[in-house]
């Protein structure tokens, strides 16, 4: 064995950064580990000679040398007699004659010390040595862009550029007329001020894109079930050590590279890593498995032999590097918005512009002296530029003020804390337009199993035959029947039972419906299922399939020539293929027209008391000329029982199907449970209502649905509330009569071969505890706790990230339309801007990265839930905004001309002191209208004001930095101190908007128009 394992050479991959204590520790360990195996080796080989032992001695001296660094991970793998190199080679390229040089899968299992039983020890020390020697599980992801980055793309910004530009030429000339002392304050005041809203946005842009990562990171930390020391256990998949037996089922992704050990039926398609679309089998003649592909029919158990870096998928991932980035359809639609509101900025830009142009040359503009600034040549060269740098920066200004880059900002807050929330609140997101659109959703179609119900069965009930045993134990029927049904259990499940010792309590893993069958077949029963997999032999498995419902087995007992068939599925299905059953004294009785209706009506009223029916079939056979049987027989079966599972609905359920419904959502359960079943549980959720006519169209079975006339489908899809008996394929069909229909639809689904109505769907909802990797990947967002009230909090979610935008929007257009008027009158009558640059800055930083701070965090409210959903095709700005606004802009426009022209006289002050008063008075109107903006409709703008920290923090901020500027920054800011009595003028004009906001808002404007 060590001498095959040396033909493939010791290559080692290069160290990975390890602290220096970590490696003296490991060196250490190592020396001591490494020489107590070589003295225990030799002394075997000692003791095993046939000849005297050799007289030597009474004490041996054997020198210790530390290792060296670059040794240190070569006399570890050395430990382990492999070369890590040579294994992931040998996989990612499927080298046959390495692996028959080796010995095999299990000699391989043997260098890696992996029992192909019950798989590597585990404990703390074997993991960590493990890691050591082959790696982690991780991958090197292309480097996170830091805040440098995104400073330096604000910075790239046109508008920015010649505003810069304009900023050092007024510094220049500045300095070069006033001097250093006194001229570098315009000029320097407005790069300061450039510098701060630029370092703002980008320190917020910088913030969002680490939440983006972590909850991408978490995204794919997706749980593998491992087999260690004999018992079966979830853990993630970064925890996957090379030697692990990893146990694949259909719809798992391969965590790693690796070697098939033993199943039934295992094919993978690995498209996402070779490009082909074949689907491939794996069995004993071609074992090797990739990581990245995924499970599609079978199961089976893999023997990890790579991780990490050094599978196939972390070599493809690292030599590429694409961007994930995604535009959604409201980023889209708020783009071409900012993209129109800039043109008109511009436009008054420009005009503002010529005006003040105009002017100046035409010696209509005077000095703060009271003197024409232009008297022709006799106006010095440096005072014309520096008063046209003046007047471009102003145009460039109301262009920056005007464009609403704080739309994109304030969508990329409220989606990082809308998928943060959500996170929280067990809805992981994958894809961020699914944040939006889960708000516009009008149907919702989900599953039953988990996610109306808790998931947690239990065997109830068991009928044999036509007999129901109550109090059964496995001395309450035949033996030859018990035998039978041991068999049925132990040998068709894909769950496994964990018993250390004889005295312990059996530990059960597996699917919940399989562990409820195990779990009654081993505590009534009696059943030692290492016992019963002991005297038969696996012939051949047909795994669970969602089409026929049920799983078969094909097996031989030791030193027989009888075969045996066993079926377990769906109650009616497996009864349908049966012509004989079995009585309680053991006897086997045909299955007649009248028996065949007593028990189709025992399986019904088990049904209607919303218990999952699951039976039992067998055939038995002898072989035939001594070949093995093959293929599952599917007729003449003997039924063999019935057991009744039961699965409580979630208490929450009904709640949160009510609140859906009352939010104008139509919920539609979509379940592969018989029709009685599926009608009991709806009732008990809410679905249906026992008071209203629950007449045949309203609970179909997919069988019926599928057989639909496409127009009998998009005549009943709408009262359809309840599909039983349905297959991916019914659910795909329903899902597209929806879509066209105009629903807006959002669809459940935890299989594999629920992808296709998951992609199809306008929001895929994956479960996260029993959902396979296909359906997740295949999924817009996963439901991490697989309950339907997550489902409600998603959609709660999905309407806060609309209504969110909205108000930011109608603060900001506020703002936008306001300014700009203010700009373009007071250029036309007096040929200046009544608010300078710096001031204009400090207002835009307020409009959009604070605004958007404050207004983007707003949590989900219940009268979100009061509302009909938001159609994909209504506009952004709705009519109830454009009439906020309006009636806000309109009455900030006449207060800032009023105090523009007559301020001086009314407060009895001088220019700058007004000049302060109308920059004051602006800002604080921004201030109380982030209140109005927090209530498009209701007229109270303070429900839950106390529960949103982050705003408060902005409003506090944004006050106090106000304040500074007025009483402490008088040069940088070019503002004048104000007494108690102007500021209580200025906070008394704004606050003037709560109750103008509050007079507007009883204007009706009719439900149409909304």
């Amino acid at each position: 064995m060590v001498r095959a394992t040396d033909q493939i050479a010791t290559r080692v991959q290069e160290d990975r950064p390890v602290s220096k204590m970590h490696k003296r520790r490991w060196r250490l360990a190592i020396t001591a580990i490494y020489f107590t195996r070589v003295l225990n080796s030799l002394s075997k080989k000692i003791l095993n000679k046939t000849g005297p032992l050799l007289r030597t001695l009474s004490y041996v001296t054997i020198d210790v040398h530390r290792l060296k660094d670059n040794s240190s991970r070569e006399k570890m793998a050395s430990y382990f007699n492999v070369d890590p190199k040579a294994f992931s080679d040998m996989v990612r390229d499927k080298n046959f004659v390495s692996l028959s040089q080796i010995g095999g899968v299990k000699d391989i299992a043997s260098i890696l010390r992996t029992d192909v039983r019950d798989g590597i020890n585990g404990g703390e020390t074997d993991l960590i040595q493990r890691k050591i020697v082959f790696g982690e599980n991780t991958y090197r992801n292309p480097p996170a862009k830091g805040f440098l980055s995104f400073l330096f793309a604000a910075f790239k910004d046109t508008t920015i550029i010649i505003l810069l530009v304009c900023a050092v030429l007024s510094l220049t000339f500045g300095i070069k007329q006033h001097g250093w002392r006194d001229g570098w304050y315009e000029g320097g005041s407005i790069i300061l001020a450039v510098i701060m809203v630029v370092s703002v946005s980008a320190g917020s842009n910088f913030r969002q894109s680490r939440q983006f990562d972590k909850l991408s990171e978490k995204s794919s930390d997706i749980r593998v079930e491992v087999v260690r020391n004999g018992r079966r256990r979830p853990i993630s998949i970064f925890e996957v050590v090379v030697g692990d037996i990893v146990y694949l089922k259909i719809g798992d992704r391969i965590p790693a590279d690796g070697l098939f050990l033993e199943g039934h039926s295992l094919e993978v398609d690995e498209s996402s890593m070779t490009g082909e679309i074949d689907l491939i089998e794996i069995y004993e003649r071609s074992p090797f498995m990739l990581s990245g592909a995924k499970v599609t029919d079978g199961f089976g158990f893999m023997l990890v032999t790579s991780v990490g870096m050094n599978t196939a998928w972390g070599r493809m991932i690292s030599s590429t590097n694409r961007d994930l980035k995604e535009e959604t359809p409201l980023q889209a639609r708020l783009s071409n918005l900012s993209s129109c509101i800039g043109k008109v900025g511009f436009v008054v830009a420009a005009l503002v512009l010529a005006v003040l142009l105009i002017r100046y040359f035409t010696g209509n503009t005077k000095d703060d002296r009271g003197n024409r600034e232009f008297i022709g040549t006799k106006t010095m060269s440096d005072d014309v530029m520096n008063a046209v740098v003046g007047m471009i920066a102003a145009a460039v200004i109301i262009i920056v003020v005007a464009i609403p880059e704080g739309l994109p900002l304030a969508l990329t807050l409220t989606l990082a804390y809308s998928m943060k929330r959500m996170m929280a609140d067990h809805a992981l997101v994958r894809k961020l337009s699914a944040c939006e659109t889960m708000g516009s959703a009008t149907t919702i179609c989900t599953d039953k199993t988990g996610t109306l119900t808790l998931n947690e069965m239990e065997v109830t009930e068991f009928w044999l035959g036509k007999e129901a045993l109550r109090d059964y134990t496995s001395f309450d029927m035949a033996s030859n029947v018990l035998k039978l049904l041991h068999q049925a259990v132990g040998l068709n499940t894909g769950g496994m039972i964990y018993k250390p010792h004889s005295a312990s309590i059996p530990e059960i893993s597996g699917s919940p419906t399989e562990k409820a069958i195990l779990s009654w077949a081993v505590f009534s029963l009696a059943m030692d299922i290492e016992e019963v997999k002991h005297n038969y032999e696996t012939i051949n498995v047909e795994a669970f399939n969602s089409l026929k419902k049920k799983s078969g087995v094909l097996v031989k007992e030791n030193g027989e020539k009888t075969i045996h068939t066993h079926w377990k599925g769906a109650a009616e299905m497996i009864l349908a293929s049966c012509s004989t059953y079995y009585d309680r004294a053991g006897m086997q009785k045909t299955i007649g027209d009248e028996e065949r209706l007593q028990l189709g009506t025992i399986i019904k009223n088990m049904a209607a008391k919303s218990l999952r029916c699951i039976a039992f079939a067998h055939k038995e056979m002898a072989e035939a000329d001594g070949q093995v049987l093959e293929k599952l027989e599917e007729n003449g079966l003997t039924f063999l029982g019935l057991v009744g599972l039961k699965d409580p609905c979630r208490l929450e359920v009904k709640t949160a199907v009510e609140s859906c419904r009352a939010a104008g959502v139509n919920i539609k359960m979509i379940t592969g449970d018989n029709v009685h079943t599926a009608r009991a549980i709806a009732i008990e959720c809410g679905i249906l209502n026992v008071d209203e006519n629950l007449d045949h169209e309203s609970v179909v079975e997919g069988v019926h649905f599928r057989h639909y006339s496409p127009e009998e489908r998009m005549e009943k899809i709408n009262k359809i509330l309840v599909m039983a008996r349905s297959t991916p394929f019914d659910k795909l069909l329903m899902v597209e009569c929806l879509k066209q229909k105009g629903h807006v639809v959002a669809v459940t689904g935890d299989g594999t071969n629920d992808a296709p109505a998951l992609k199809e769907a306008d929001i895929g909802l994956s479960m996260g505890i029993q959902g396979t990797e296909v359906a997740k990947e295949s999924s817009d967002i996963v439901i991490l706790d697989d309950n339907f009230t997550s489902v409600e909090t998603a959609l709660r979610w999905g309407r806060s990230v609309y209504s969110n935008i909205q108000k930011f929007i109608q603060f900001q257009l506020t703002v936008n339309a306001a300014a700009l008027i203010i700009n373009f009158a007071v250029a036309i009558a007096s040929g200046k801007v009544p608010l300078t640059a710096v001031q204009l800055l400090w207002v835009n930083l307020i409009m959009d990265t604070l605004g958007a701070l404050a207004l983007a965090t707003e949590k989900p409210t219940n009268d979100l839930m009061e509302k009909p959903p938001v159609g994909r095709s209504e506009p952004l700005i709705t009519i109830i905004m454009w009439r906020n606004l309006s009636a806000q802009a309109l009455y900030q426009v006449t207060i800032v001309l009023i105090l523009h022209f007559k301020g001086v006289s009314i407060f009895g002050v001088d220019k700058k002191v007004n000049s302060t008063l109308i920059f004051n008075t602006f800002v604080l109107f921004q201030v109380f209208n982030e209140f109005n903006a927090r209530k498009l409709e209701k007229k109270n703008i303070f429900t839950g004001l106390l529960t949103n920290k982050m705003f408060l923090a902005i409003i506090g901020i944004t006050i106090v930095i106000q304040v500074i500027m007025v009483e402490s920054l008088k040069s940088f800011a070019n503002t004048q101190r104000l007494d108690w009595g102007q500021w209580g003028a200025c906070i008394g004009l704004a606050a003037l908007s709560w109750p103008i906001g509050w007079l507007v808002k009883s204007i009706p404007v009719s439900i149409k128009n909304r």
